[in-house]
């Protein structure tokens, strides 16, 4: 039930944001998220395609793509979720799904995805990312990590 909630909390918690910043001024972005000495950057930045843009003159393949990727997720998580263990599958495909959904949403409801945020890195800096973007990521690479681990035993 907690990797449920978890999902449920990071899903509300990036749709949430990504509404205030929709509804606030763009003359307002980008702007320096103080609490962190300038090192995220607030942006409001609209994606119709996926990351850096791919894919953003197809919409319809960039609405039905993710929702393929996320069903199956979806299939693995209901798989596993009555199983004992499998603790790192079961949160990385949880927060894969909540940033998945997320994103999913906005592609559905407003035809682009809302991205809101930046890093002050030289190479990260151009590339604005959402919660749901990083819950992805992580999930994805929580799920990696308990696959190399299961391979390592196995040997």
């Amino acid at each position: 039930m907690a990797l449920i909630l978890l999902a449920a909390t990071i899903l509300l918690a990036d749709l949430a944001i990504k509404a205030v910043v929709e509804e606030a001024d763009p003359e307002d972005f980008p702007r320096k998220l103080e609490a962190t000495k300038g090192f995220i950057i607030i942006h409001r930045s609209h994606n119709a395609g996926f990351p850096m843009g791919v894919l953003k003159d197809k919409p319809e393949l960039v609405k039905v793509i993710p929702l393929s990727v996320l069903s199956g997720v979806a299939g693995v998580f209901l798989w596993l979720y009555p199983k004992k263990g499998h603790v790192l599958e079961k949160t990385g495909a949880s927060l894969v799904l909540a940033g998945g959904l997320s994103n999913l949403w906005d592609r559905w409801k407003r035809g682009y995805v809302v991205d809101y945020f930046s890093f002050r890195v030289k190479k990260l800096e151009k590339i604005v990312f959402n919660i749901g973007d990083m819950a992805v990521f992580l999930g994805a690479a929580v799920m990696f990590i308990a696959q190399v681990i299961e391979v390592v035993r196995e040997r």
